[in-house]
């Protein structure tokens, strides 16, 4: 099946809206906690500081974009390179949104309920992906 080599963008660009949200939603849990504290901006000054005071529900969203910028930094290179050699597939673009889709999973698991099974084996997969996506470049780029 033939696909518009532009396709790849997509799953692309749903990584950085994905980043996006959770960066939203850290900012709205951390707002929230500190004026629910009526916290002062100089309690918070010191690095890391309001991760040790704060909940888990406050702190798990800014760990779990942490994660966000790990692991897609390897994909957003492989679909830059998938597309400079104009080798978009049907192929990569469905392990692409598989990618998104567990990164999507991992991030609701990490903000909501952070179970932490659950969560490995989301990222596991996302990993998997992203590996399924590196060895098959590797493997067309040196015509094995």
């Amino acid at each position: 099946m033939i696909v518009a080599q532009d396709a790849i963008f997509s799953p692309f660009f749903a990584t950085v809206f994905l980043k996006l949200l959770v960066w939203v939603y850290i900012y709205i849990r951390h707002i929230s906690f500190i004026t629910s504290r009526k916290l002062h901006p100089k309690d918070l000054a010191a690095p890391g500081k309001l991760a040790q005071i704060s909940l888990p529900n406050v702190s798990n969203p800014l760990d779990s974009l942490k994660n966000l910028f790990e692991i897609p930094v390897l994909f957003y290179a492989l679909v830059s390179y998938v597309s400079i050699m104009k080798q978009v597939d049907v192929m990569y673009v469905n392990a692409a949104w598989v990618f998104v889709a567990f990164c999507a999973l991992h991030s609701v698991v990490h903000c909501a309920s952070n179970f932490v099974m659950l969560r490995f084996y989301l990222y596991l997969f996302a990993t998997l992906t992203v590996s399924f996506i590196a060895m098959r470049v590797t493997l067309i780029h040196f015509n094995v």
